[in-house]
């Protein structure tokens, strides 16, 4: 059973459609990238699963049930716009928030201080919540988002405001969560962190879906008609190779339409050099990000 499925939603604001005719799925046990622009419609995807708004017409099932009151409690959400007490202190705060998703207070405070402890904050969870910088405030929304267990978790924008360990932190948490079979819906602009975390991605455009599927199934049918090259010896004049590209460290060798990477292997094997990288060329997320967007969104 899919954690998520969605089923040509459509929600208009003002006669302009901010979500039109999306569909999709999300597997448990996968990290799931919900991508586009702004403005794409993401955020209002979000809100229509999480029940905040109601599609004009489709509908959204989690967890195999329209959502109820009762089953919130088994969703996690950490929405972009943060949301906590200031003047509570980080243990009241997450003590608190825990009790609306239906902890007790004894469960609370021991699931409280094992991830304080986990994410380095145990030392602050006296402090109040606005005595705190930006990155700390993240982690304490991320520990509030998980900390009744939940089997499905959303993530909107999760990384902003980080420092590369508390990112590098959160991305270890991610993993966790995946491994225990939940699923998690990561947004973010920040394609590097999809490229690195997400199993499938959904690609947003103006409501509607532009790339869906398995990230590596994406990225090579992408991908450039080139391989990648280190190698050590004289690099001469390769047949099916009608460019060569230096860049730091390596060599991109641009083929023919008629050439195969295999073939071009087997060419350079053939001439006596040492090979320590042959790799397809694929292209980053966010040169397709750019391709199928269009650079006026940047």
């Amino acid at each position: 059973m899919p954690a998520v499925e969605v089923n040509h939603i459509v929600k208009s604001y003002a006669d302009k459609a901010a979500v039109n005719d999306l569909s999709f799925s999300v597997n448990q046990g996968e990290v799931f990238g919900l991508i586009g622009p702004n403005g794409a419609g993401k955020t209002t995807t979000i809100r229509m699963m999480m029940d905040i708004i109601k599609p004009d017409s489709g509908d959204v099932t989690i967890l195999g049930e329209k959502l109820s009151e009762a089953s919130k409690n088994k969703l996690g959400y950490l929405p972009e716009e943060r949301g906590l007490y200031r003047k509570l202190s980080v243990i009241d705060s997450i003590i608190y928030l825990a009790s609306l998703k239906g902890m007790d207070k004894r469960s609370s405070e021991e699931e409280a201080n094992e991830l304080l402890n986990q994410t380095g904050m145990l030392p602050h969870k006296g402090k109040k919540i606005e005595e705190l910088s930006r990155g700390m405030g993240q982690i304490i929304q991320f520990i509030v988002t998980i900390i009744h267990d939940p089997e499905l978790v959303i993530l909107d924008e999760p990384f902003a405001g980080l420092d590369p360990v508390n990112t590098e932190l959160l991305k270890g948490m991610f993993a966790d969560l995946r491994n225990q079979g939940k699923a998690v819906i990561l947004s973010t602009h920040q394609m590097n962190q999809v490229e690195e975390l997400c199993d499938r991605i959904l690609m947003i455009n103006d409501g509607r879906s532009v790339l869906y599927g398995k990230l590596a199934e994406i990225k090579s049918r992408y991908r450039s008609n080139s391989v990648l090259l280190e190698y050590e010896g004289k690099l001469g004049e390769v047949p099916g190779v009608t460019d060569k590209r230096t860049h730091k460290g390596y060599v991109e060798l641009v083929l023919d339409g008629n050439t195969t990477p295999q073939q071009v292997l087997e060419r350079l094997v053939s001439t006596g050099i040492i090979i320590n990288r042959f790799e397809v060329a694929t292209p980053p997320l966010n040169e397709i990000f750019l391709k199928v967007v269009g650079r006026n969104h940047e």
